[in-house]
């Protein structure tokens, strides 16, 4: 004991100690020599080595006599100093129990299974932060050779917590943690929305589209699997953003104790990282010195900061509209005494002409297509249009095409609804020669965006008389929204012409059941569907095939296709002219990946003049766009509609 120290009071010497094992001072006591040798260590044991880490237990007074080895990554400090120097001590007095470290002493009982778990945590612990570090955002690139390699962004995050001292490690350590679980959730979020929408998730203008997300679990699953489905999603959320957060902090700590390898190792890998990014070493084709988590974060900054002006972008492009002054008895002069039908065909995209699993059956089907038509007396031109979303989004390119506007995310379609921006249905409306309406089955609930778009009058799924069953997210089937279409507006007598724009939602994901088509006669209330619906496939079997997806998706579109032109053949007449178009391409589980956005888009009519006005555009004869038919994007559309069939040059 330090002569400058004044003597203290300790505990009694078998208050620490293990009752089994609990000894008299007298029959304990050092001698000189180890009382010396104890009280330097003693000294050494109070005055720590700076830097150390905080989280070490506390020192005590006294120490077990009998277990001078501690199991726990840091074994606590103890007052080793000779039984001579302390109070006298009640004998009587019964012992205190020992404490036990660990879970119910676990760690002493089994040392060499702590080691294994405390060796076996660590080693998770880092495997963790290097998989946040390294897993690519898109499912279609997660392989076992891209975590094979050596991110700098760790070597950064390990220079940095050895530069700081204890306290301000542990802090620092924990809100990284946080931030690499933030991370790991908007990677999660960009593989769905890579699956879905075949593009990442939009931190500015997506997460209105959760709520949609929710609405798809409630029709799929009920509401009580959509309520367990979210509250699965937030305590997984939760659970990420801690485990994570104790992972760094475990990480930081760990280096704290060893500090000299640890700082050795960064130095070392530092080094081998600068020569296999200089060099351009590869495994496996995989480059093993990256910065993709830098660059991944730094893309993320540069979409937020385009998201957040991109607003004041469409405003310009807003205020620009070639016909917004042209006179009412100008507009759609060609198209006057004719019934227009704008229609939309759920997720047909390019891919179910094109690819070779599908094309033979959609090739059929739109031979079919066109020997009916022609039997009617019509005739058809088709070209491509790219869609400026894929995979879902309909309304996103519904309002593309009407506005002539490139409307690519939420916000835009917010900004445009509620501006006086004309569309192609608002000018049929603002001629007063239609009566414009809306056939829109799959909504389902209040729409008032409906307005905006120049509609007299909207039939949702509630108003066409339908009482039979959903299928899938799928409210009411194509056939019958078509014939519901031909008793409420077209069929009647005695009335104005009409311009419809009629959505089509049979072919909309999953694609499964799907109704098939029946006499048009024995449509009724809908009804009927109920034994179609049960003789259905099941969604969940399905998707379990990539391949049987695919092959569903090319029935629904099949059955799409016919119903049009079923109906065009039995209820079109000399005046009726129909333009149909795919919304977007289906989900990359269709598609494959492909980044192409195209969908077919097709112009029917039975006077030839209809069809003469457009002679110029290089369009393909029939309802099958030739591959290389002129490709516009969605947004050209409306003003080359409105030109062709406006007032012709003299």
């Amino acid at each position: 004991m330090s002569h400058l120290t004044p003597p203290r009071q300790l505990q009694d010497a078998t208050a620490g100690a293990d009752p089994d094992t609990a000894v008299t001072p007298d029959a304990t006591a050092p001698s000189d020599d180890t009382a010396t040798e104890s009280a330097a260590e003693a000294k050494q044991a109070e005055s720590p080595e700076p830097g150390a880490d905080n989280d070490t237990a506390p020192a005590t007074d006294t120490a077990p006599a009998a277990d001078t080895t501690s199991t726990d990554d840091t074994a606590p400090t103890t007052d080793t100093k000779s039984t001579a120097d302390t109070a006298p001590t009640d004998e009587s007095a019964p012992p205190t129990p020992a404490a036990r470290p660990g879970w119910f002493g676990w760690r002493r009982r089994y040392p060499l299974a702590a080691r294994v778990v405390r060796v076996g945590t660590h080693v998770l612990a880092g495997a963790l932060v290097l998989t946040v570090l390294l897993v690519p955002n898109r499912l279609d690139r997660i392989t076992v050779r891209s975590f094979f390699r050596l991110p700098v962004e760790g070597l950064f995050l390990a220079a940095l917590l050895l530069l700081l001292p204890s306290k301000a490690r542990r802090i620092t350590a924990g809100g990284l943690g946080v931030f690499l679980g933030l991370t790991a959730i908007l990677k999660c979020l960009d593989m769905g929305f890579r699956q879905t929408l075949a593009r990442p998730f939009d931190l500015v203008f997506d997460w209105v589209l959760l709520t949609d997300a929710a609405d798809w679990l409630k029709d799929s699953f009920g509401h009580s699997g959509e309520i367990l489905a979210l509250i699965g999603v937030i305590v997984l959320a939760v659970v990420v953003l801690v485990v994570t957060a104790l992972a760094m902090v475990r990480l930081a700590n760990l280096m704290g104790r060893h500090r000299s390898v640890a700082a050795r190792s960064t130095l070392v890998l530092g080094v081998v990282w600068i020569i296999c990014f200089t060099v351009g070493v590869q495994f496996g084709g995989v480059t093993v010195a990256t910065k993709g988590y830098a660059q991944y974060l730094s893309n993320r900054v540069q979409y937020v900061r385009e998201g957040l002006g991109d607003a004041d972008v469409f405003k310009k492009q807003m205020a620009v509209d070639a016909y917004a002054k042209t006179p009412p008895d100008q507009l759609l002069t060609g198209l006057r005494g004719k019934d227009v039908m704008l229609t939309f065909i759920e997720s047909y995209g390019r891919v179910a002409i094109d690819d070779p699993s599908m094309a033979p059956e959609i090739d059929a089907t739109l031979k079919e297509g066109d020997a009916r038509l022609k039997s009617a007396g019509f005739a058809a031109r088709s070209g491509w249009l790219r869609s400026p979303v894929t995979g879902a989004g309909s309304w996103l390119a519904h309002s593309t095409f009407l506005s002539g506007l490139w409307v690519k995310n939420q916000q835009r379609y917010r900004t445009l609804t509620t501006s006086d921006r004309a569309t192609l249905t608002s000018y049929f409306q603002k001629t007063g020669a239609w009566r414009t309406v809306g056939i829109v089955p799959g909504v389902r609930k209040s729409w008032p965006e409906g307005k905006y778009f120049g509609l007299d009058h909207i039939y949702d799924s509630t108003h066409l008389g339908y009482e039979g069953p959903y299928f899938s997210w799928t409210p009411v089937p194509d056939q019958f929204s078509l014939e519901a279409f031909q008793k409420l507006e077209h069929g009647k007598k005695h009335r104005d012409p009409i311009m419809a724009e009629i959505i089509l939602a049979s072919s909309h994901n999953p694609w499964s059941p799907i109704a098939h088509m029946i006499d048009w006669k024995d449509l009724g209330n809908g009804k009927v569907f109920y034994k179609i619906k049960k003789e259905g496939t099941n969604p969940t079997q399905v998707w379990k095939s990539a391949k049987r997806v695919r092959t569903e998706y090319r029935k629904a579109i099949q059955y799409s296709l016919d119903s049009l032109t079923q109906w065009m053949q039995r209820y079109g007449d000399k005046n009726t002219v129909l333009v149909f178009l795919g919304d977007h391409q289906p989900v990359p589980t269709v598609t494959g990946g492909s980044a192409n956005r195209d969908v077919p888009v097709t112009i029917v009519a039975h006077d030839p003049k209809v069809l003469d006005r457009v002679s110029n555009w290089g369009w393909t004869e029939g309802l099958k766009p030739a591959d290389n038919a002129p490709e516009w994007t969605m947004n050209k559309f409306r003003d080359r509609f409105m030109t062709a069939y406006g007032p012709q040059p003299k």
